[in-house]
C-alpha cells in the first residue's frame, strides 16, 4: 500500500523527473533505512550545513568521502588488525558502512575532519548570481509619459 505510481507526473511534466526520483528513493529508503553509524545534521548558517558522523575506532584513512551523481556517499572499511586480541565485552562498532546523502542542487562542499571520533562534512549552498532573485523596479506614471514625449519629439522632424 506504500507504493505510489508516479507515471501520470511522467507523463504530464517535462524536467520534473528528478523530483519523482527522488520521491521514488525517499519511499524505498523509509523500509530499510540503516542506522549505523548514528549522524546529525546541523544548519550552521543561512547557507551553510555540518554533518557530523560518529566512527569511533575508525582512522581517518579507514574512511572514504567522495561526491558522486549528486550524493555524498560516506564509508567506512576497518583494516585487518595484525594482532589478534581476545575481547571479553566488544561494544564499539567497528562494521564497515555506507552512508549516503542526497544533496540539492547547488550544495559543495567545503571540507571534512575527523576529531574525537566524528566525521564533520561541511557543505555550503552556492546559488549562482543568475538563479539569486533580483529587484525590479517599477516605473511611475511621469517616467512613462517622459519617455513617452521623448520618442514623439524623436520622430517629428525639426522644421527650420
Amino acid at each position: 500500500m506504500r507504493s505510489f505510481d508516479f507515471s501520470p507526473l511522467y507523463r504530464a511534466t517535462v524536467g520534473f523527473d528528478r523530483v519523482a526520483d527522488l520521491m521514488d528513493r525517499v519511499l524505498a529508503a523509509d523500509v530499510a533505512q540503516p542506522t549505523y553509524p548514528p549522524y546529525n545534521i546541523e544548519k550552521t548558517d543561512e547557507n551553510a550545513y555540518r554533518i557530523s558522523i560518529a566512527v569511533a575506532g575508525f582512522a581517518p584513512e579507514e574512511l572514504n568521502v567522495e561526491l558522486r551523481e549528486g550524493a555524498l556517499i560516506v564509508a567506512g572499511r576497518k583494516t585487518d588488525e595484525a594482532e589478534a586480541r581476545t575481547y571479553l565485552h566488544r561494544g564499539i562498532a567497528t562494521r564497515a558502512f555506507e552512508r549516503r546523502f542526497a544533496l540539492a542542487d547547488h550544495m559543495k562542499v567545503t571540507g571534512a575532519s575527523n576529531a574525537d571520533g566524528m566525521l564533520h562534512i561541511d557543505l555550503v549552498r552556492e546559488v549562482p548570481e543568475a538563479l539569486k532573485p533580483r529587484r525590479i523596479e517599477i516605473a511611475g506614471t511621469n517616467t512613462v509619459e517622459a519617455k513617452r514625449v521623448d520618442a514623439v519629439e524623436a520622430a517629428e522632424p525639426v522644421a527650420n
